[in-house]
């Protein structure tokens, strides 16, 4: 299928932050002077309990750090000066894009374009300004904010109303099976997942992948070829 329009997800597909969560967590505990007593994994394991209910990224890890420092034994003002630390650390405007980004864009540049992300629209903008991206996508849907969050349909249909595409005429690019591809499948958009390694196809067993996807590639220079442009 030739692509008519072509929709992306932002982090780890479009773009890395340069200094990792890992990084920024040691500064922080380094900052606040306290043992660390939180790992970015349990941080982003209790993030989605608190999308909900929070107003903003900020706010949102003030409440996982503290809700785990609570658990821990720890006063949860702790976990929260800890975030507050980390936030202070990281700059979404410093990120650096995927490989192949550059490659794609430029072999797409005919077809509208769009951005479907679960970030918060002030965080999501100052990565796509850091990239030199600010106005090179026809519409950019912050889902969880503009409509529900990845894995729902529902923020690929308001791209896809926004563009006046046809979404069996439509690609989504991402890099997670659960939001991404699952998202795109439910929208009825084809889905394109972005592995980031060499595929596993040189071995002598395929995993099994659910949700699968319509394509695989390792880098966005491989895209245009899959959409067959």
């Amino acid at each position: 299928m030739h692509a008519d329009a072509v929709l992306f997800d932002v982090d780890d597909t479009l773009c890395r932050y340069r200094r990792t969560g890992d990084e920024l967590l040691a500064v922080a505990f380094e900052r606040t002077g306290l043992d660390p007593f939180v790992t970015l994994a349990e941080y982003h394991d209790r993030y989605p309990e608190f999308v909900d209910d929070s107003d903003s990224v900020a706010d949102l890890r003030e409440r996982c750090f503290a809700a785990i420092a609570a658990e821990k034994g720890r006063d949860p003002e702790a976990g929260r000066r800890v975030a507050r630390a980390y936030a202070d650390e990281r700059d979404h405007g410093n990120v650096e894009p995927t490989a192949g980004l550059d490659a794609a864009l430029s072999a797409l540049d005919d077809l509208p374009l769009g951005v479907v992300t679960n970030g918060a629209p002030k965080m999501q903008s100052a990565k796509l300004a850091g990239l030199g991206l600010a106005d090179a996508f026809d519409v950019v849907v912050h889902a969880g904010y503009d409509a529900p969050a990845k894995p729902s349909p529902a923020p690929f249909r308001e791209a896809l109303s926004a563009l006046d595409a046809r979404p069996e005429r439509t690609y989504h690019v991402g890099d997670s099976l659960s939001s991404d591809v699952a998202g795109a499948r439910a929208a009825g958009v084809g889905a394109v997942w972005l592995t980031g390694e060499e595929p596993a196809a040189a071995s002598d067993e395929e995993p099994d992948l659910e949700p699968e996807p319509d394509h695989a590639v390792a880098t966005l220079a491989e895209l245009p070829g899959v959409l067959g442009r």
